[in-house]
């Protein structure tokens, strides 16, 4: 659901979010938009939860970088979007200061979307090609009625790649985070 007509840039739409009104309500930024998401549900928020969990324990002293849930996160390039996805790891060169109080001018290196029964795949696709386009070079959509998972990158002529893993197949770190495996019977189990 479109908020406002109006289109907005990162600084205006902090302001926006930022308005008393606005408190406790959820809302991304796509090429001006101010879309409005209802918050998530138990499932959605659990399997956050549990992929944010799975980041630490593999790395708990952050040597590789940092995971977030809900930050935002836009493009340097393109002050019109900004994204939040429900879990982001950030390589230790790319990652903010801890100090940083904003959203960050640049998309993680791992961006991880649980869909939602709000949320369609198209959505969640659309959003995948932004991350990529910007710099991310894996977008994880978590489908839980699925208990399985869609992983987007771009190959070698920056065509997106969509790849189906099934509720017996595992999500790879790849070259972003070598040698992190999350097995999904593990995440839904």
């Amino acid at each position: 659901m479109a908020v406002q007509q109006r289109v907005y840039d990162v600084d205006a739409f902090w302001r926006f979010v930022c308005q008393p009104e606005n408190t406790d309500k959820y809302f991304e930024l796509i090429h001006g938009e101010i879309i409005e998401m209802s918050p998530p549900g138990w499932e959605h928020g659990t399997l956050a939860g549990e992929i944010y969990h799975y980041f630490r324990l593999f790395d708990p002293e952050r040597r590789y970088g940092t995971p977030s849930v809900d930050t935002g996160f836009y493009p340097a390039d393109e002050r019109s979007t900004v994204l939040s996805p429900d879990v982001a790891f950030t390589g230790i060169e790319r990652a903010p200061v801890s100090t940083f109080k904003k959203w960050v001018p640049g998309m993680p290196d791992i961006a991880v979307e649980v869909k939602s029964p709000s949320n369609t795949l198209a959505e969640l696709r659309r959003k995948a090609a932004i991350y990529l386009q910007h710099g991310t070079q894996l977008v994880w959509i978590i489908i839980p009625d699925r208990e399985g998972a869609e992983v987007s990158r771009l190959d070698a002529t920056s065509n997106i790649q969509t790849e189906s893993i099934a509720a017996d197949g595992s999500l790879s770190g790849e070259s972003v985070l070598p040698g992190f495996e999350l097995e999904l019977a593990a995440l839904f189990s």
